[in-house]
């Protein structure tokens, strides 16, 4: 598991707030290891059971730490939604199949323990940043896309309480990836294949892991936030087309090359104005599905 740096943990968590409660470390696999585990930050004074906003941390498959987003998260939190921050196996020693699991596995136990922390699981929306981006986009699709989710093996878990679906500069289209010259190579898609697809067809094997390839009229909304400095402005922006051309409502909020804060998931890192705007759109988008 990759450890989070001091000197980030710093960076994004300076200055805590403290009008919230947090619940550190909760096994929701229940075997003990420190990739199932999960925070749930809450407001300290709520009135009936709120929104539940899931979040999975970026990190390109395979670094990052929910540790990272502990003040993004409580920022939502700290606006009268309950918070669901979540680690999960990365790439390296695991694929796309463990960390889809992972994910199920979250909502179900969402499902089942976020009422005793004033969360309504009837409200569920489901967020992330880059890689988790696309965990929690696909995710969101497997609940009307049979074909999806048995290719991941998903049948069991209920993910029709899913109202909403936050997006922050999310690999969301892989045939960006395929593109010449684009950042990632074609070794990003190996790792998430078992065996490192070998014997497979990569560009068929990465419809299943590109959300882009499974939207349809029966997602939720969604909330999308990029830029055009992020590396993956062009995938965000296909998305919301696609989602749009399916009669699905999509709220964007994009920024020029010339805001100097918006690399890719800027988001994270509150000190920003533009960072504070994601979060206003994004507590406004949660309160008007909720």
């Amino acid at each position: 598991m990759a450890q989070l740096a001091p000197g980030e943990r710093r960076r994004f968590n300076s200055e805590p707030i403290e009008s919230v409660d947090y619940h550190h470390d909760l096994d929701y696999v229940g075997d003990g290891i420190p990739s199932h585990r999960l925070d749930v930050i809450t407001p300290h004074e709520r009135t009936g059971a709120l929104p539940v906003y899931v979040y999975f941390h970026g990190g390109g498959w395979t670094s990052g730490d929910k540790a990272a987003l502990t003040k993004y998260c409580a920022s939502q939190a700290q606006a009268g939604m309950v918070v669901v921050n979540v680690n999960y196996r990365l790439a390296g020693r695991f694929h796309m199949q463990h960390m889809m699991h992972d994910a199920a596995a979250c909502l179900e136990w969402v499902a089942r323990e976020i009422g005793r922390f004033g969360g309504d699981p009837r409200r569920i929306i489901l967020g992330g940043d880059s890689a988790g981006g696309q965990i929690s986009a696909l995710l969101a699709a497997s609940a009307s896309q049979p074909e999806l989710a048995r290719h991941y093996h998903l049948g069991g878990t209920d993910r029709g309480t899913v109202i909403g679906l936050v997006q922050h500069c999310s690999a969301v289209d892989f045939s960006v990836i395929f593109a010449p010259r684009f950042i990632m190579g074609l070794g990003f898609v190996r790792m998430l294949l078992p065996n490192r697809g070998k014997g497979q067809s990569l560009s068929a094997a990465a419809r299943f892991l590109s959300p882009i390839e499974w939207v349809s009229p029966d997602f939720p909304p969604v909330l999308v936030t990029t830029s055009e400095q992020d590396f993956f402005y062009e995938a965000n922006h296909n998305f919301a087309d696609a989602l749009r051309e399916h009669g699905v409502e999509v709220e964007w909020l994009s920024y020029p090359r010339s805001v100097r804060n918006t690399r890719h998931t800027w988001q994270q890192d509150y000190r920003y104005p533009e960072s504070q705007e994601v979060y206003r759109r994004l507590q406004s988008f949660v309160h008007a599905l909720a």
